[in-house]
C-alpha cells in the first residue's frame, strides 16, 4: 500500500509538471492597481470588494492543476493535517516557483507547525514575488511577535496595514506592540 502511494504521488508530480508546461505559474495582478489603491483608503466604501477582487487573483496560478495542490493543501491545514499540507504545498511551490499564494500558504502551515523558520523564508519568497502581500506581512509579524522581536513586529504589522487598513487584527496588533514598546529605545 506504502509503495502504491508514492508511486501514485510520482504519478500526480509528473502529470502536475506536464500541465504545467506552458501555463503562466505566477499569480494573476496584473491590472489590480485600482484595486490595491482603492484597499488601500481607509475611506473607500467599496473596499471589501476590492480585497475579495485581489484574493480571488492570489489564488489564481494560471494552471488548473497548481490551484488543485493550493485547495488540497488549504484542505489539509483545515483538517489540522499539516505534513499533508506541507507536501502538498512543497509540490506546488516546486512546480510554481512563480506563484506567490502557493509560498503563502506554505508559510501559514509551516507557522502552524511550529517551524518558524521554513515560514519566514516562505514569506521573503511571497514578498520578493508580490510585495503588496498584506497578508504576508502580516505573517512576517506575527512570527516576529513569537520570537520576542517587538520592534520588527511592528514595523511588519504597519507595513501590512499600510497596503490594507482594514484588518482589525493587525490594527490591534499595532496599537499593543506600540503600548509596549512605549518609553523603550529602539
Amino acid at each position: 500500500m506504502r509503495a502504491r502511494s508514492i508511486r501514485d504521488k510520482c504519478i500526480v508530480a509528473a502529470v502536475a509538471v506536464f500541465v504545467n508546461l506552458g501555463f503562466p505559474a505566477g499569480a494573476e495582478t496584473a491590472g489590480l492597481e485600482r484595486q490595491f489603491s482603492e484597499l488601500a483608503d481607509p475611506g473607500y466604501a467599496g473596499w471589501q470588494s476590492a480585497e475579495s477582487d485581489i484574493r480571488r487573483a492570489w489564488s489564481r496560478s494560471g494552471s488548473a492543476t497548481m490551484d488543485l495542490l493550493l485547495k488540497r493543501g488549504e484542505e489539509a491545514m483545515d483538517a489540522g493535517d499539516l505534513p499533508a499540507a506541507i507536501e502538498h504545498l512543497t509540490a506546488l511551490t516546486d512546480h510554481a516557483p512563480d506563484f506567490p499564494e502557493g509560498w503563502n500558504a506554505r508559510a501559514t502551515a509551516y507557522y502552524m507547525a511550529g517551524q518558524l523558520g521554513p515560514a519566514m523564508a516562505d514569506i521573503a519568497q511571497v514578498l520578493k514575488l508580490e510585495p503588496r502581500h498584506w497578508g504576508a506581512l502580516a505573517g512576517l509579524g506575527m512570527i516576529f511577535a513569537d520570537m520576542g522581536d517587538k520592534a520588527r513586529a511592528l514595523s511588519a504589522f504597519r507595513a501590512s496595514f499600510a497596503l490594507n487598513p482594514h484588518q482589525q487584527d493587525v490594527k490591534d496588533s499595532i496599537t499593543r506592540l506600540e503600548k509596549e514598546l512605549a518609553g523603550i529605545t529602539l
